[in-house]
C-alpha cells in the first residue's frame, strides 16, 4: 500500500473515463433506487424536489470533476501512493455526502424537503451508505477495467518483423530484442538489448534512447507508460532508477555518490548523468553490485 500508484491511474484518459462511467452509473443507480430510497428525498417530475435532485446531482458531479482535474495536474509534483489514492477517493465520497446533507438541511428550512425527523448526523450517515454504493462501486469497476487495459497494452520481449529496428534485416535472428508497442499497438520499436541505453518518460509517452547499427545515438517516442515497461522487463538488465528513467545496467559506466544522492554515467558520453531517487536507490545499488 506504500508503493507508488501506477501512472496510468492519473492519466487524463483514465480519469476522464472514470468520471464518465461514474456519472452514468450513479445516475442509473439513483433512478433504479428511487422506489426503495425511503431515507432519500430524490424525486422525478415537475416538482421542486426534482429541481433539488438535479442540483444535487450536477453539483456532486462538478465536485468529482474538479477533484479529478486537481489529481491530474498535480501528478508531476505529487507522486501518489496507493494509500493516498484511496484516501483521496474516499474524501470525494465524504464531500458528496456533506453536499447532500447541506442541501437537505437547506431544503428543509425552505419547506421543500421532509427530513422525517432525521438529524444532521443521521442524514450524513444515510448519505454515506448510499454514496458508497453509488460512487465506490463505479470507482472500483473503473479501476479494475483500466488496470486490465494497461496489462493488455503489451510491451514485451520478443522477436518480430515489420518493425523499426536498429539492426539490418539479415542480422535480426539470434539477438535478444526489446520490442515495444504503443497503447494502440500501432507503433513498434525493436532494438537489441546490447544497443539500448535508457528509456525516458515524457508525460504519456516514453522516449527510447539507443544506438543504431552504425553506432549513432537515436531516439524513438512511443505512447505508453514507463511502469508497464518496468513490469514487462523485470529481471532483465533494464532497471527503474527514477520516476522518469529506466536504464540498461549493462550500459552503466560509473555509479557516483553526490550530495543529493546517486547518479549514473552511461557508456555514451553524450548522455547526461542520470539521477537515482531514494525510492529506487536500494534496488539499483544491488543490481549494480551484481553487475
Amino acid at each position: 500500500m506504500r508503493a507508488l500508484l501506477p501512472d496510468y491511474f492519473r492519466d487524463k484518459y483514465t480519469l476522464l473515463g472514470t468520471v464518465t462511467f461514474t456519472a452514468f452509473f450513479s445516475l442509473l443507480f439513483m433512478l433504479l433506487s428511487l422506489p426503495f430510497a425511503h431515507n432519500a428525498w430524490f424525486s422525478l417530475g415537475a416538482t421542486q424536489l426534482f429541481g433539488y435532485t438535479v442540483a444535487f446531482y450536477l453539483l456532486s458531479l462538478l465536485c468529482i470533476v474538479l477533484s479529478k482535474v486537481l489529481m491530474y495536474h498535480t501528478r508531476a509534483a505529487f507522486p501518489m501512493t496507493w494509500v493516498q489514492f484511496i484516501l483521496w477517493n474516499l474524501a470525494e465520497i465524504v464531500l458528496v455526502c456533506a453536499l447532500y446533507t447541506g442541501i437537505s438541511l437547506y431544503g428543509h428550512r425552505q419547506g421543500v424537503i421532509d427530513l422525517g425527523g432525521l438529524g444532521t448526523l443521521q442524514l450524513f450517515g444515510g448519505a454515506l451508505l448510499y454514496s458508497f454504493s453509488c460512487l465506490l462501486v463505479p470507482y472500483i469497476i473503473a479501476g479494475m477495467f483500466f488496470a486490465l487495459v494497461d496489462k493488455n497494452k503489451t510491451i514485451r520481449l520478443m522477436n518480430t518483423r515489420d518493425v523499426v529496428s536498429d539492426e539490418p534485416e539479415e542480422n535480426r535472428s539470434g539477438i535478444q530484442k526489446v520490442t515495444l508497442y504503443d497503447n494502440g499497438g500501432a507503433m513498434k520499436l525493436s532494438v537489441s538489448l546490447d544497443n539500448l541505453f535508457y528509456i525516458e518518460s515524457d508525460d504519456n509517452y516514453v522516449i527510447v534512447w539507443y544506438t543504431d547499427s552504425k553506432g549513432a545515438m537515436k531516439k524513438y517516442m512511443i505512447r505508453c507508460r514507463l511502469k508497464t515497461i518496468e513490469e514487462s522487463f523485470r529481471g532483465s538488465s533494464l532497471v527503474r532508477c527514477h520516476r522518469k528513467y529506466i536504464v540498461n545496467m549493462d550500459k552503466v559506466k560509473v555509479l557516483r555518490k553526490e550530495k543529493d544522492g546517486y547518479e549514473l554515467d552511461l557508456e555514451n558520453d553524450a548522455i547526461p548523468p542520470i539521477s537515482i531517487t531514494k525510492t529506487y536507490a536500494e534496488n539499483v545499488l544491488s543490481r549494480f553490485n551484481a553487475h
